[in-house]
């Protein structure tokens, strides 16, 4: 804590790097894919990684209490590299830039925007903990396409397969997340959905969220998909069926939840992709 330097690396730990990274990505590329300018692209970037931070930090902030009584030493605060007060400021920080950087496309993806990381504050702050933890995700990935394309001259409408996938993805993409941290989680009181479903119905279930979203990815666009989405396409359901059949076969195997990870990047692949179908005619 003493080093600048170590602040830094503790600040990255804790903003949950993976998914602030992922979701940026997909973000950019998705206006990459729809046509956007640089400018727009840029804007876009920052504002979805301002969200993501403002998110991730306030995640582990919000659940410092818990993690300390659940003895997650491979979180930064329990490691003692990064106090609870410091993450609430940059979380609060990260939310105020974000604001702007999300209104300075317009208001009408501003507010979409500003809507989607409200619902992963909702998440971090009551959700995450009742049957409803799964909602936050859908609805905040279903706006994501929704933003990229309201930040386009004219404001164009986004394709309803798109953010149908989108929002599946999401759903599917928090089922799996939260399966390395079930026992933790019930330690100390969290029972989303999949804590109520249960590990192994959760493994089966994730997959098959997520090989429906690739589904809307592959047919949803006009026109006969191509062999590429076809390829993907395939690829996506050996691997969601295979991550099922061994959540079902070995419910403590790890390989369920890297297996559906896969499926996850894949659904990210096949929708950006086609980013240019996403936006429907002004």
């Amino acid at each position: 804590m003493d080093r600048p330097g170590s602040a830094v690396l503790a600040l990255a730990r804790a903003c949950h790097p993976g998914p602030t990274v992922l979701v940026t990505v997909l973000a950019v590329a998705l206006a990459l894919g729809t046509g956007a300018g640089g400018w727009t692209v840029a804007v876009v970037g920052a504002a979805v990684l301002a969200g993501q931070l403002s998110i991730g930090w306030s995640n582990d902030w919000i659940d410092a209490g818990r993690d300390l009584a659940a003895g997650r030493h491979d979180k930064p605060v329990v490691a003692g590299l990064v106090s609870e007060h410091v993450l609430r400021r940059a979380s609060l920080l990260a939310a105020a830039a974000c604001v702007p950087l999300s209104f300075a496309v317009g208001w009408r993806g501003g507010l979409a925007h500003v809507a989607a990381v409200a619902g992963g504050w909702a998440y971090n702050g009551a959700l995450k903990a009742s049957v409803w933890s799964w909602a936050p995700f859908a609805v905040s990935f279903g706006l994501l396409p929704i933003f990229v394309v309201l930040a386009l001259p004219g404001h164009p409408r986004p394709a309803a397969w798109a953010v149908s996938a989108a929002a599946l993805l999401g759903a599917g993409a928090h089922l799996a997340n939260v399966l390395p941290d079930l026992e933790d989680d019930h330690a100390t009181g969290v029972r989303g959905l999949a804590h109520r479903l249960g590990r192994r119905t959760s493994s089966v279930l994730a997959p098959a969220v997520l090989l429906v979203a690739g589904g809307l990815a592959v047919l949803g666009p006009a026109g006969a998909p191509d062999p590429p989405a076809w390829l993907l396409g395939a690829l996506v359901g050996a691997i969601a069926v295979s991550a099922g059949v061994v959540a079902v076969a070995a419910p403590r195997s790890r390989l369920p939840f890297t297996l559906t990870m896969v499926v996850a990047a894949l659904c990210c692949v096949l929708l950006v992709r086609v980013g240019d179908q996403v936006v429907l005619p002004i």
